[in-house]
């Protein structure tokens, strides 16, 4: 094919916006879903619809792809009507403190069922204390005593007057303890009238009071067994008294609840221990209400508490977004207070994760803060494979120490995890993790953009449209959005593409609503579109005007007219975080006797990188393929770039270098006003590189600095030519005729543009005025003086 040379046309696309009649944004309608992300959409509603164990989502793509925003919008419009969502509430367990119980309920009534409890608490703390301070209680209370009382002296009277009778008194110590004292008439015996007594009264006296306290052992025996069973009455009395306060409440709360085991469960153990610790009720204990949230003010029983871990208003599908994953956020942890000095801890004190909030829905997080974060990754594979939430202490777990805690019943859990990452993090989990895939079997991949049609265009000035009204901006105009969709395929470097950074976009659209308000304007028109470009261009411009300030200057040697051998003008890319730009270089090759090798300097000093060095060789083999087919190429080529003092690498500056080559060879001199970019084959075929509209402007930049001329222009290989979106000042000068841009198949078609001659490459007869009869004639020459 002939050498195609391209206009002002070929170089960019313009928006069409054939199928938009809005004039403005004010009437086009919003789109409601991240455009162009079919696939995505796909695997995230499969993952969605698979109940089984593993169906998690991996979403990959770059940031600003809209990642996040697309699963949340699609995750919004399609609530999942089957998905039953619960409130989760811990509470006391009074057969071991240590194990809170946990109140799975549906959704809503975990609030509830705690404000029931409280309002029961209230009522009992109030209650309870009456029931047991009225004169009902009191006598029933008092009857028990008196019959104690009576059958205590009725026993003990009966006792003292079987004691009289053998002149025995029964009385009692200051100790409180029974004694027998011999009587001596009306008052007892002193030891001195004691011992007056004769041996035979003394022994009858001893042999009366044995036999008295052995009877009255068994009389002490039987009065404790009265007071046992009075205590017993006592007992049974309090708990009738209790349970006539306590019962009908708890029943009406087990009738509202009776459609959940758990709670009627509970209701029942909680009954039974407010009667067993009828204390904590009667008798002023602020330690029972101490720091508790919910139950400081109203000075209500900590271990009655309902700490509801989770509620839900309504029965919604949660969607959880993590943004900062740690161990403790995700899982939940258990506080710790302190009273009095002393530490403790209690079920009240646990508090929910992440994964507590969405369970029975999705968790959204980004998957390098979770792999950064110490222990989150395997405590989140855990809990996956056992599908459940167990509150373990972090600290018990790190230390190994044996520290006492609490062991709360484990949650079930039923959630779907999304992790947002790029595709190097997949790609290491994959290969270092071997349970990552069957815990995360759903990958949603995110492209980065998309076809350019009438139709996809119309889209996109909806999804223009969506960024707009969400935000609250000015609306754009025809001209705006086509100005925006055009900028999109420059962003991706093709005109038939569209790029799907929606970030890129809505940062765009920011910027040009701040320019049109800063001008007055009441909507964003296309210069303002492009002053917001241009805004952008400046802040991030410096190392750019920097290294044209070394054109400016002389300090970087390049010529843009006239001719020279061995010498020509490449073009690179130099690449900042947020900036690329085209920066032009000069390579030289030089001549020497030798045995035909090509010398690459950049790889002998280690500043080429192996993607050049390939490049370098495949020039090699070309040229032995053309030179060196029937005898030895009788010369040594040196080929650098010059003033390169940070190193090379990519294959694009291929084609340059040999046709640099080529011109030492032949000794005919290149042209000085065109630049090559583009690399080639072993055949010589022209392949197409990256960053085309970077390059282009950056020699037409040089061009301007060095003065320009209407023969200037850049040779690119034909197949990048739909990757051209130019700069306007740069149309413009290809439409006026002052600058070229040349599309070509093969370097051969580079070689006759650069020396003005037919190359003769590939042609069946050498013409005596074409490149390769020069070549031919130099090296004959060489080998006959040799």
């Amino acid at each position: 094919m002939p050498i195609m040379s391209l206009t002002h046309q070929d170089v960019y696309r313009e928006a069409s916006l054939s199928l938009l009649e809005s004039k403005t944004t004010k009437t086009l309608e919003p789109l409601d879903e991240i455009i162009g992300q079919d696939r995505a959409k796909q695997a995230v509603a499969f993952a969605m619809s698979m109940k089984e164990k593993g169906y998690n989502i991996y979403a990959i793509g770059a940031n600003g792809l809209g990642k996040r925003t697309m699963i949340l919008r699609y995750l919004n419009r399609h609530q999942k009507d089957d998905q039953t969502v619960y409130d989760w509430c811990y509470v006391a367990n009074f057969k071991e403190a240590r194990e809170p119980k946990v109140l799975c309920m549906p959704a809503g009534q975990g609030s509830e069922f705690r404000s029931d409890i409280e309002k029961l608490m209230t009522k009992l703390v109030k209650s309870l204390p009456l029931a047991f301070d009225n004169e009902l209680y009191f006598a029933r209370s008092e009857k028990l005593k008196t019959q104690l009382s009576q059958k205590q002296e009725t026993a003990l009277a009966a006792m003292n007057e079987e004691a009289l009778k053998k002149h025995v008194s029964l009385s009692i110590t200051a100790q409180g303890e029974y004694e027998f004292v011999a009587m001596n008439g009306e008052e007892p015996h002193t030891e001195e009238t004691f011992m007056a007594l004769t041996s035979k009264e003394r022994a009858k006296f001893e042999s009366s009071i044995n036999h008295l306290e052995l009877k009255l052992r068994n009389l002490v025996r039987e009065l404790t067994e009265w007071e046992d069973d009075f205590s017993e009455k006592v007992q049974k009395l309090n708990e009738e008294t209790a349970l006539s306060v306590v019962a009908p409440q708890v029943k009406n709360l087990k009738e509202k609840y009776h459609g959940i085991t758990e709670v009627k469960t509970f209701l029942g153990d909680m009954q039974k221990d407010i009667v067993d610790n009828l204390d904590i009720f009667l008798q002023a204990s602020d330690e029972q209400s101490e720091l508790s949230y919910a139950t400081l003010e109203k000075k209500l029983p900590r271990r009655y508490q309902v700490n509801v871990m989770v509620s839900h208003a309504h029965d919604n599908f949660p969607v959880v977004v993590e943004e900062s994953p740690n161990y403790h956020t995700i899982f939940g942890y258990t506080e710790n207070a302190t009273y009095k000095g002393t530490v403790f801890t209690d079920f009240s004190l646990i508090r929910a994760g992440s994964l507590h909030k969405a369970n029975g829905g999705v968790l959204l997080m980004d998957a390098i803060k979770v792999l950064e974060r110490p222990y989150v990754w395997d405590g989140l594979k855990r809990a996956l494979r056992s599908r459940q939430l167990n509150m373990n202490s972090l600290e018990r777990e790190v230390t190994l120490t044996g520290t006492i805690s609490m062991e709360p019943e484990p949650i079930p859990l039923n959630v779907k995890i999304i992790l947002f990452g790029d595709y190097h993090t997949y790609q290491l989990l994959q290969h270092y993790d071997a349970e990552f895939g069957e815990l995360f079997r759903v990958t949603a991949d995110f492209e980065d953009d998309m076809n350019r049609t009438d139709a996809s265009e119309l889209q996109y000035a909806r999804f223009i449209s969506s960024i707009v009204h969400d935000n609250g901006m000015l609306h754009c105009d025809r001209q705006a959005i086509g100005r925006i969709i055009e900028f999109s395929s420059r962003q991706v470097a093709d005109q038939n593409k569209l790029s799907l950074h929606s970030a890129d976009i809505a940062n765009l659209l920011r910027e040009s609503n701040y320019w049109a308000k800063e001008a007055g304007s009441t909507t964003i028109r296309g210069k303002h579109v492009e002053k917001a470009l241009e805004s952008q261009e400046n802040r991030v411009s410096r190392l750019r005007d920097n290294v044209m300030e070394n054109f400016i200057n002389g300090v970087t040697l390049m010529e843009t007219k006239g001719k020279a051998i061995g010498q020509v003008n490449a073009l690179s890319v130099i690449t900042t975080n947020d900036h690329s730009f085209g920066a032009p270089n000069r390579i030289t090759a030089t001549v020497s006797y030798g045995k035909g090798e090509v010398l690459d300097i950049e790889r002998k000093v280690r500043m080429g990188g192996n993607i050049h060095s390939k490049g370098v060789m495949i020039l090699s083999a070309y040229l032995a393929s053309l030179f060196g087919k029937e005898q030895k190429i009788p010369l040594t080529t040196h080929l650098t770039f010059e003033q390169n003092y940070g190193g090379v690498d990519g294959d694009s500056a291929s084609m340059a270098e040999l046709c640099a080559i080529v011109s030492a060879f032949s000794g005919l001199p290149m042209r000085q006003d065109i630049a090559i970019t583009g690399s080639m084959n072993q055949f010589g075929q022209a392949q197409p590189i990256g960053g085309v509209n970077e390059k282009i402007e950056g020699f037409f930049d040089v061009c301007g600095i060095k003065g320009r001329k209407s023969t200037q222009g850049v040779i690119i290989p034909r197949t990048n030519v739909h990757h051209l979106m130019l700069r306007k000042d740069v149309r413009q000068a290809i439409e006026k005729g002052t600058f070229h841009i040349w599309a070509i198949d093969h370097v051969s078609e580079a070689v006759e543009l650069f020396m003005g001659r037919p190359s003769g490459i590939g042609a069946k007869k050498i013409s005596e005025d074409s490149v390769i009869a020069a070549v031919f004639k130099n090296l004959d020459k060489l080998r006959d003086e040799q």
